[in-house]
């Protein structure tokens, strides 16, 4: 069959253009529509009764049913004959360690002006990074409650900072954003206040990569009436407070946690070694500690058992195309992202396909939920980083062509652009964005996520239309890229135009 034959794009000038005045019209083949045709809802719902079941016990990294969803995603990709792309099959295994903080020794004292908080280790819980030994070292207040002060963070502001912060106030969004923040900017030290209860839980183990320089780095949440009293008084951004801290370095144990890759091959010559990504995070929260009463499992259904199955079903759908796009497509699943995006960053890092030759990454985050806290999304879809590239563009043709809107949120658009497992191939200058249903919805990081409450019809069109992106991406002669005019993406275009010299 001839290449015209699989998917004709008209305007090519508006497809590659910037905030374009009208979105390239995709004419979908029989070829095509037989593929869109193989996502269906029953299958959906298949693959995720089992994902987001208590047998998984919330997929937590690292575990047992985070072992057995990646066993079921290798054999997924292997029934719809993807090639393995790993260093064991379908697995890229990745040698990380669980840091657990040493409390020997633990002292820290926060100052502001005659002022000062003494805290030991009955006062804290410990996430832990490297040995720490700091004296008066200013510390940066982040108020999640303060907008204006969240949204105009920039790794310039926080990089190498300690910052004081809290996750109880504020409202979801600001935190969602302000976490994404943090972990853009790598920060030396996040300081969490809780208002309520002491520091009764043990100190807690952090999933890092031994080798990364960038690695997360230590947390500690304070308790208590004191703390609550001295954060309060402190001003938000340059608080005029400093933190003394000794921290004793970790204990560590190795750990080898996968991230389950296949590729569908391009039928191209010149195109076939270049890569679009689809992806998304199989893990969760794990579960509620022994005792607990009620439910204890995070079953992480739509976030992300939904982006996971979707990765599974789309890969089954394009398999089934006699003519395969021009580029090949990589299908990947990564752990670790609810512990701070480390399967991405990890591969970001650890590439199994030359960053230089991967052209795009389409990122799928809770698409199976439509009763959002702003209200029903039935039939819509947004992107985060909208106009920070091209890519955009693709997502938006497809969406005409299958009646999906593709829209961008006033404000999390942008916001959201660091919160899932896009930010670490940003950073190393892939164009990469998130697409999503929902970014709040009732049961968000609570047991309650199940998969009895996804809607797997508006999820099979969702899959639909973001099969149809990806054969754009794969059929298209110009790969996408970032926009130089938008200042919030100098960091990513600087990290691609590296990486092509």
């Amino acid at each position: 069959m001839p290449k015209r034959s699989l998917l004709i794009v008209f305007c090519t000038t508006c497809l590659f253009g910037f905030q374009s005045a009208s979105t390239p019209k995709a004419i979908i083949t029989a070829e095509i529509q037989a593929a869109l045709d193989h996502i269906r809802p029953a299958s959906l719902r298949g693959d995720l009764s089992f994902i987001a079941s208590d047998l998984l016990e919330g997929r937590n990294t690292p575990s047992r049913g985070l072992d057995i969803a990646a066993e079921y995603i290798a054999a997924q990709f292997r029934r719809a004959g993807l090639e393995p792309a790993g260093d064991d099959g379908y697995f890229q295994t990745a040698r990380m360690a669980i840091r657990e903080a040493n409390m020997d020794g633990f002292a820290l004292t926060l100052t502001q002006g005659d002022r000062s908080l003494s805290l030991g280790a009955k006062d804290a819980v410990v996430s832990a990074g490297a040995a720490l030994d700091v004296q008066n070292e200013p510390i940066f207040k982040v108020d999640p409650s303060d907008q204006a002060l969240v949204e105009g963070l920039t790794p310039e502001r926080l990089k190498g900072r300690v910052v004081l912060t809290e996750f109880t106030r504020g409202g979801q969004a600001n935190v969602r954003t302000m976490m994404g923040k943090l972990r853009e900017g790598k920060p030396a030290l996040v300081i969490t206040l809780s208002r309520s209860g002491v520091a009764q839980q043990p100190t807690a183990g952090q999933l890092m990569d031994p080798s990364d320089p960038n690695a997360a780095p230590a947390r500690i949440a304070l308790f208590g009436e004191a703390a609550a009293g001295f954060y309060d008084t402190l001003k938000p951004g340059d608080s005029g407070a400093a933190i003394s801290l000794h921290l004793a370095a970790p204990r560590q144990t190795p750990v080898t946690p996968r991230n389950a890759i296949g590729i569908l091959r391009g039928s191209d010559p010149a195109l076939k070694d270049t890569f679009v990504l689809t992806t998304a995070h199989y893990d969760h929260l794990g579960m509620r500690p022994e005792g607990t009463p009620g439910d204890r499992i995070f079953n992480g259904a739509n976030d992300d058992g939904s982006g996971t199955v979707s990765v599974l079903e789309v890969a089954r759908a394009l398999a089934s195309l006699q003519q395969r796009p021009r580029r090949s497509i990589v299908f990947m699943t990564f752990f670790g992202e609810e512990k701070g995006l480390i399967g991405s960053q990890y591969y970001a890092h650890h590439p199994v396909l030359p960053i230089e030759k991967t052209v795009a990454q389409l990122n799928l985050e809770q698409l199976g939920r439509t009763d959002d806290s702003e209200g029903p999304q039935v039939g819509t879809a947004t992107v985060t980083g909208f106009d920070y590239s091209t890519l955009t563009d693709s997502v938006r043709a497809a969406g005409e062509a299958t009646g999906i809107k593709i829209y961008k949120h006033p404000r999390n658009s942008d916001a959201y652009f660091f919160a899932s497992d896009n930010g670490p191939l940003a950073q190393v200058g892939v164009p990469a964005h998130t697409v999503g249903v929902t970014f709040m919805f009732p049961d968000y990081h609570r047991v309650g996520d199940e998969w009895q409450k996804i809607d797997y019809d508006n999820l099979a069109k969702i899959d639909r239309m973001v099969a149809l992106s990806l054969i754009l991406l794969a059929n298209s002669e110009e790969a996408p890229r970032w926009d130089e005019s938008n200042p919030k993406t100098a960091p990513y275009v600087k990290a691609w135009k590296e990486r092509r010299h």
